[in-house]
């Protein structure tokens, strides 16, 4: 509640000013106590003792509070969807450097009995995406749920052989599945990665890497850049194999 974590406990009077607040916050953070009262209708002490429900001395303590709030929800405020971003990348689809990345990927996925997907986070539920989109529409593919885990030291070297391993990470330093394609390096499956940039180390520890290049996104710590171009780059992958087999 504004910038607590936690709600206090707020009578009728309080709840007024809260909305007051909430409504006003860039006029409220410089206003003097007295106009506050005056616009909430109620008196400078109901201010006051507001103020100390919010962990404040005094209103002083609690505007310089509500400015810091205010200026960091500006700065978390989400941009709304921007179409040029999509367009361009979809206009560098049609480029020779993405369509070679795609081929590269097509000639190792062609021959493979298995194709295992590897994402965390908004990337994981892409997997799943892609273990579903790629069994229906070329071979037998299944998402790695848990990547802390290495199912691949169970795998003979003929079965090895045939597995590919397609790995999404936005920022391409996903740290588990870092650690899951370095495992790798002792087997003989191939690693396709799809990532935000050629030069993240998930990129440079794959066979192939189509990277997208999207402006990245967040909010607090969580990334929220567009998987759309990891959903794109999936299916022609599919679509693409499909046609050469």
């Amino acid at each position: 509640m504004l910038f607590l974590d936690t709600t206090p406990d707020l009578t009728d009077f309080d709840m007024a000013i809260y909305k007051y607040i909430s409504n006003h916050l860039d006029q409220v953070a410089y206003m003097r106590i007295r106009d506050l009262a005056a616009e909430t209708h109620t008196s400078t002490t109901s201010i006051l003792r507001f103020c100390k429900k919010f962990g404040c001395s005094g209103f002083s303590e609690f505007r310089i509070k509500l400015q810091m709030y205010s200026k960091e929800q500006k700065q978390q405020k989400i941009q709304s969807i921007d179409e040029t971003a999509y367009i361009d990348f979809l206009n560098r689809t049609t480029q020779p450097f993405y369509k070679e990345k795609i081929r590269e990927a097509v000639s190792l996925l062609q021959d493979k009995e298995l194709i295992l997907f590897l994402g965390e986070g908004s990337s994981n539920i892409i997997a799943e995406y892609g273990a579903l989109y790629f069994s229906s529409i070329f071979n037998m593919a299944l998402r790695i749920e848990d990547p802390s885990n290495h199912p691949i030291d169970y795998l003979s070297k003929k079965l090895s052989d045939q597995v590919c391993i397609i790995a999404l990470s936005v920022s391409g330093e996903t740290k588990n599945i870092v650690n899951y394609l370095n495992h790798l390096s002792f087997s003989s499956s191939t690693i396709i990665s799809i990532t935000n940039s050629s030069k993240s180390t998930i990129a440079r520890l794959s066979d192939v890497n189509i990277p997208y290049y999207i402006t990245p996104e967040s909010i607090k710590d969580a990334d929220i850049t567009s998987q759309l171009p990891a959903l794109y780059t999936i299916e022609t992958l599919a679509k693409e194999v499909r046609a050469t087999n």
